[in-house]
């Protein structure tokens, strides 16, 4: 029985080491390649990906199918394979944005409405930006710190091994953001401060499965998203912007900031927050309908998928936190 256990646990840190290093690779060497040749060996990978059909891509089939309820098989399988390139599009473009100039950030990004977030930080109420899993936050949020010139605070969830989580959050500090961490408890006090003071904080919002998480009614089922935006907006009268991300066929990535979820003026906390969230669920749905493949979810999300043990967990993303530190990808 000792030997089994320590076997296991050898094989977890194998393993553990195995991804910090094939993360390592990523940000060293993938960052050197010209762009057009990083554009075709990301599209080739996402192909041979797409081509094995595991378990990532079949839940993202999945989680399609109940996105566009009406599509064919074929075109399901249309979807997951735009979804992949996506998806990989995702990664090759962050281990190259260290490398990027600044001009290459502000021109790499254009959003619609971003007069939503900019009014929002002249009216001194602070601003929560609210996503879900699509397209790349990481070079929105450079564009952010790059374009707009305004600093922002993030939460990141630890991942295994610690040095990964440190590759990070050393990547995203490199781009101008202020990062918590998920464990500890104290990040939504801190988060709440830079509100206060009229601070930016950005957070990705679209599943948690904790105990703290709200259920929506997201495309017409039960799923749960964190609480953290919400009420981080009630607690402290900051505003709550939802934001979508997608690619077209060009090397600039298109959003929309949407407009302003605000606080109800009736209930309690708890309802005020489960009818913001309901309302970020809702924004949420309108961008990943209008793009579904740019929407990256390789994870079960919907509660009778984990009531029923649907298989297809996939991949997480990375590591970071979507309530205030509440769910996944960093």
């Amino acid at each position: 029985m000792t030997r089994t256990v320590a076997d296991r646990t050898r094989t977890i840190i194998d393993r553990e080491q195995l991804t910090d290093g094939a993360y390592a690779f990523g940000w060293s060497a993938v960052k050197r390649l010209p762009e057009p040749a990083a554009k075709v060996l990301g599209r080739r990978i996402a192909d041979a990906v797409w081509k094995r059909r595991g378990k990532g891509v079949l839940r993202l089939e999945a989680n399609l199918a109940r996105v566009v309820p009406d599509a064919t098989p074929q075109r399901l399988a249309q979807l997951s394979r735009a979804g992949m390139r996506s998806y990989v599009r995702y990664w090759m473009e962050s281990f190259r944005l260290p490398a990027w100039s600044k001009e290459r950030i502000r021109g790499g990004f254009a959003p619609a409405d971003v007069h939503h977030l900019v009014d929002g930080l002249k009216s001194g109420r602070g601003v929560i930006l609210a996503l879900p899993h699509m397209g790349n936050y990481d070079l929105a949020g450079a564009w952010v710190t790059t374009k707009l010139g305004v600093p922002f605070t993030t939460v990141a969830e630890r991942l295994k091994p610690e040095s990964l989580y440190d590759r990070f959050v050393a990547y995203r500090e490199g781009l101008g953001m202020e990062v918590l961490p998920h464990t500890g408890g104290a990040a939504f006090g801190i988060l709440a401060r830079r509100l206060r003071a009229g601070g930016l904080v950005c957070l990705v919002a679209d599943r948690d499965l904790s105990a703290s998480g709200i259920e929506v009614k997201f495309f017409g089922e039960a799923a749960k998203m964190p609480a953290g935006p919400a009420m981080l907006a009630v607690q402290t009268g900051a505003m709550l912007l939802p934001v979508t991300l997608w690619y077209d066929e060009s090397s600039v990535m298109r959003g929309r900031v949407h407009p302003e979820i605000e606080v109800p003026q009736t209930g309690t906390r708890a309802e005020k927050a489960a009818a913001m969230t309901q309302g970020m669920a809702d924004a949420f749905a309108s961008g990943i309908a209008d793009h579904p493949e740019d929407w990256h979810m390789l994870q079960r999300l919907w509660l009778g998928d984990l009531e029923t043990g649907a298989s297809g967990a996939g991949a997480v993303r990375d590591g970071a936190s979507a309530g205030a530190g509440e769910t996944e990808r960093s």
